[in-house]
């Protein structure tokens, strides 16, 4: 997500494992021509080989253990749901497991293409079986039976035959079928969807090239280093910069590859989907639609690139998608949501300002609000030497200097959901805070180690600070709320961020491109942000998935560790009031309708997310969803009444009153929690008091 300069979002938008999952069984009459690798993309793997061990941040020396991984790693990008390939399948390619490094340094590359040319035969072979059970008719199911579905099925064994496989997949199209009948389509309907459906994932795994093969490999490797090294085939490299504006122009999403979905990662600040706000991290696009009559065209399968293409479309013109949400495990259980395409505008990015008046003890206190979406820079006016040039700390600089004209007694700076953006302004904004000092350290692959400081010796704004997190601050945001952190400058409240905390540089070969790890970032105090990422003081509980989303929920990530602390002068004041502090915001919180309505929320988001196994049966079914649908509105209008809103009657009400928000301009309103952060900042300056009065008194 970073590079040393600037926060990189599309790398995330390219991270593309060419995945064809799907369902299958292949008719003797098929065409399907094996795929081989050419002398370009075998030099490609030696020169990969080579930058890795020389450059990556991690010395990983090319071992047995490493093609071990890098086998594990393959097999888990093609199939990790166990879908596809029969355990006799893997005990022939078990060989391979000790003999990778050798084809790694070399560039031999028959055995990954070996397997890839298996998997497409058996994907190929599954689709083929599920289009055969559709052409003997739906009805055959017996929706009666009591039978189900294992959800996730990466923890189990290979299956040990066809035939075991076959069943498999007929229960897999038996729950498709039921999914679109509750949904409430009639029969020739379902049969013609799911046809539809698997005969296109069926020819693009027929029009499937050497690159796709190469690709997947490579980032099978890579990601034994860590997950943010990548390789980028020529086709993406083509299209990186196009696509950083593909991502801006469509709906605002970043998006990325998870098995044969497309993943939603992070919504851009103040885009067209976070506007109308019902798309949300870790929800999968299924289909995608044009305009408000326009057929959804289903996508499972479909390349990220090829899903992006349909996405993107003319400003204010209406787009589709037809989404399973995160917390949901049933993965034909799905939603349509309609977003207006527009460019993000700086504009609206730009931090925000609202002053909240708390009051206590018949004395009113005045608390200023600055929300920060991300660390924004507009480079280009900047090297045309534009004095106006738009940046996050200019225009916090204006914010603040007006809220301390009104006579503030505290400041919280919002950095939920910034997934970060330029380095330079996370630097210049902490200087805003701190008379003088480091701001970060950046250590490099040879150990050796830069700091980066305060450039500016003025102190704008000495009094009581807040930050506020949560999961989804990451990059930039962490450095500041770290710096805040180490210096005693600020109390920060909210949740672990995301612990982004690494350094990419994209290294262009004759072949493509590569994404390479070189660097960390360490806090001032000398602990890494990578992992653990920042941890608050304060802390409040979020819906967001920790084990979906998170450093520390990718595999490989390189570890949290410590450097030498830089030289730096820390202010200890509130430091002995943490566990007051805490105290005293639990206690409001007990009495908070809005806190309850957010446990009960998260209690039932992980029920969902905690369910291992799809019932098959019709009629639970139907009583599990209207169960599910009316605990879900009955949450929602709770927290629409602690809030003075007007109740809903229906789901359906949230998603015209949705539709319309994205066409609105983003208004910065501080909620709950922004509120909360205001009443700990009084706790705080009353505990100093208290402190204050009772050293006078001795």
């Amino acid at each position: 997500m970073t590079k040393l300069f600037q926060y990189r979002f599309y790398a995330l938008l390219l991270l593309i494992f060419t995945v064809f999952s799907a369902q299958a069984k292949m008719l003797e009459t098929r065409d399907f021509t094996p795929l081989s690798p050419d002398k370009e993309q075998m030099k490609t793997n030696a020169l990969i080989t080579y930058q890795l061990q020389r450059y990556h941040y991690r010395n990983l020396p090319l071992e047995d253990t490493v093609a071990e991984q890098v086998f594990d790693n393959y097999l888990d990008a093609l199939d990790n749901q166990k879908l596809y390939f029969i355990a006799s399948d893997i005990k022939e390619f078990e060989p391979y497991r000790r003999e990778l490094n050798k084809a790694l340094s070399t560039g031999q590359l028959d055995p990954a293409f070996r397997i890839y040319n298996r998997y497409q035969r058996r994907v190929i072979e599954r689709l083929e079986y599920s289009l055969s059970l559709l052409d003997k008719g739906i009805d055959q199911f017996d929706f009666g039976k009591d039978e189900e579905l294992l959800i996730d099925r990466e923890p189990e064994h290979w299956t040990k035959s066809q035939e075991e496989l076959d069943d498999l997949w007929r229960r897999r199209v038996k729950g498709a079928v039921l999914s679109l009948k509750l949904s409430g389509k009639e029969p020739k309907e379902i049969a013609k969807t799911l046809k539809k459906r698997y005969e296109s994932q069926l020819n693009r795994v027929l029009q499937a090239n050497s690159e796709d093969a190469f690709q997947t490999y490579m980032n099978a490797f890579t990601g034994v280093y860590d997950p943010h090294t990548q390789y980028f085939s020529p086709r993406t490299s083509e299209n990186f910069n196009i696509n950083m504006s593909l991502s801006l122009e469509g709906i605002g999403a970043v998006l990325q590859t998870d098995n044969e979905f497309t993943k939603v990662v992070r919504l851009v600040p103040a885009g067209p989907a976070d506007k109308q706000g019902e798309l949300r991290p870790a929800d999968r696009i299924v289909g995608v639609g044009q305009g408000k009559e326009g057929e959804i065209v289903d996508v499972i399968g479909w390349r990220l690139d090829e899903v992006v293409d349909l996405i993107r479309g003319p400003k204010q013109t209406i787009v589709k998608l037809e989404v399973v949400s995160a917390d949901s495990q049933d993965e034909n259980q799905t939603h349509v949501i309609s977003i207006r395409r527009d460019k993000v505008n700086l504009e609206e990015q730009a931090a925000q300002s609202d002053v909240i008046e708390i009051e206590r003890q018949g004395r009113k206190f005045k608390v200023g609000v600055i929300d920060i979406p991300t660390f924004y820079a507009d480079f280009q006016a900047i090297q045309r030497g534009d004095p106006n040039a738009r940046r996050t700390t200019q225009d916090v600089q204006l914010l603040l200097h007006d809220m301390m004209k009104k006579g503030i007694d505290g400041l919280v700076i919002d950095l939920r959901n910034n997934g970060g953006g330029s380095l330079g302004e996370a630097n210049a904004l902490t200087g805003l805070f701190i008379k003088e000092g480091p701001t970060v350290q950046i250590r490099y692959a040879r150990g050796g180690v830069e700091v980066m400081r305060d450039q500016d010796p003025r102190l704008l704004y000495d009094g009581p600070m807040l930050v506020l997190v949560n999961r989804m601050s990451a990059s930039a945001s962490e450095i500041f709320a770290g710096a805040m952190q180490d210096y005693g400058r600020a109390i920060v409240m909210g949740g672990q961020t995301f612990g982004k905390g690494t350094v990419q540089q994209i290294r262009s070969l004759e072949h493509g491109q590569l994404k390479l790890t070189q660097a960390k970032f360490y806090r001032v105090s000398g602990a890494s942000t990578q992992h653990k990422g920042v941890i608050p003081d304060i802390t409040m509980p979020s819906i967001i998935d920790k084990n979906e989303i998170g450093e520390d929920s990718l595999p490989e990530a390189l570890p949290w560790d410590q450097i030498k602390s830089a030289e730096y002068t820390k202010n200890n004041t509130f430091s002995a009031f943490i566990d007051s502090l805490q105290k005293r915001h639990l206690d409001r919180m007990s009495d908070n309708p809005l806190y309850q309505t957010l446990l009960e929320e998260i209690e039932f988001a992980a029920r969902q997310r905690n369910q291992k196994t799809l019932s098959l049966n019709e009629k639970q079914r139907i009583d599990e969803k209207e169960k599910r649908e009316a605990e879900q509105l009955a949450i929602l209008n709770k927290k629409r009444e602690a809030e003075g809103e007007k109740v809903l009657k229906n789901l359906d009400q949230l998603e015209e009153e949705q539709e319309e928000n994205s066409t609105k301009k983003v208004t910065y309103k501080p909620d709950f929690v922004a509120r909360e952060g205001g009443e700990v900042l009084l706790d705080l300056l009353d505990l100093s008091e208290q402190m204050a009065a009772q050293a006078n008194q001795h």
